[in-house]
């Protein structure tokens, strides 16, 4: 009898840490552009309220804003680290040690999912790390960023889609992107359509035009803007470079396609009919980054004050 008490304990015991949440690590970038762009505080607490409210069983965000973590023990346990910020030579990840940081988790299986700018790496350093990472990057002189509405009309068969309708959204979305060229890993694209000509109304620059992706979008070549990788040691990486417009946030297609995604970068499952949420409007405008001009307010508000 004490047996089969003790083993009915043990078993209790593994069933409940197999059920435990997964840890996220969520990392806001500090302010940037002007209001309603890049809000990244706003955006990826949007994003952890949803997760707590609708996937709390599933996973466990833990949130830092405007930048790194001081404390690096957040990364503790870590099952997953996503990063909305700016890129470039202001990412986060590229500042002092903190790409090596970053790699010594990746090494043990921990998923890496980017938002918009922070898909952008520099090619001097993050650029190969971010591909073995995540399978794909924003590249200068190679990938663009013009704004346009992209049209998701047909989505491949993926936990990430899962209860994901087709749509469409106005956004810089970020394409010809550079992805891995040999065949370590599994790259799955999400989003994709194919880029009107009018994206390459500029002139060549780091993000605006080169001839390679100029002869791309003449051949009406098909763009992936959202792509899902597998890494040979089992880990995984999303990168999605939609997120400039901070009011997409608001289309639950759009918004649903990350939360999908941040479970299954965590290795959790994501339900058939994906993670639920629902925002107001007033959510929407809260917790914006203080910048210069009128703070926006929400449609309601100025009908009530009129």
């Amino acid at each position: 009898m004490k047996k089969i008490l003790c083993l009915t304990v043990v078993l209790g015991l593994v069933a409940g840490a197999a059920a435990a949440p997964k840890k996220v690590v969520m990392i806001a970038g500090k302010p940037s552009h002007g209001p309603l762009s890049h809000e990244h505080n706003a955006g990826i607490q949007l994003l952890a309220k949803c997760l707590k409210e609708g996937a709390a069983d599933a996973v466990a965000p833990a949130v830092k804003l405007n930048g790194w973590p001081s404390d690096e023990s957040i990364f503790d346990g870590a099952d997953a680290i996503v990063i909305y910020s700016d890129g470039g030579g202001r990412h986060p990840a590229l500042q002092g040690g903190n790409l090596a940081k970053l790699d010594k988790l990746m090494a043990k299986g921990v998923g890496f999912l980017t938002i918009h700018y922070a898909v952008e790496p520099t090619t001097a350093k993050g650029n190969k790390e971010f591909l073995d990472w995540q399978g794909g990057c924003f590249e200068t002189h190679w990938s663009v960023n013009p704004h346009w509405i992209a049209n998701f009309n047909k989505l491949p068969k993926h936990p990430i889609t899962n209860g994901v309708k087709p749509f469409k959204a106005n956004d810089e979305w970020y394409f010809h992107m550079r992805f891995r060229g040999d065949n370590k890993g599994k790259l799955i694209p999400i989003l994709s359509d194919v880029p009107p000509k009018e994206t390459m109304r500029r002139g060549d620059g780091a993000h605006s035009g080169n001839p390679a992706v100029r002869k791309a979008v003449a051949a009406g070549e098909t763009q992936h803007v959202a792509w899902a990788y597998r890494r040979e040691n089992g880990g995984r990486g999303f990168g999605f470079t939609g997120g400039h417009n901070h009011l997409n946030w608001g289309n639950d297609d759009y918004r649903k396609t990350v939360l999908n995604a941040i479970l299954w970068v965590a290795k959790a499952k994501v339900p058939k009919d994906g993670v639920p949420s629902k925002l107001t409007e007033d959510d929407l405008y809260a917790n914006l980054d203080p910048k210069r001009g009128q703070r926006p307010r929400p449609r309601s508000a100025k009908s009530k004050k009129n």
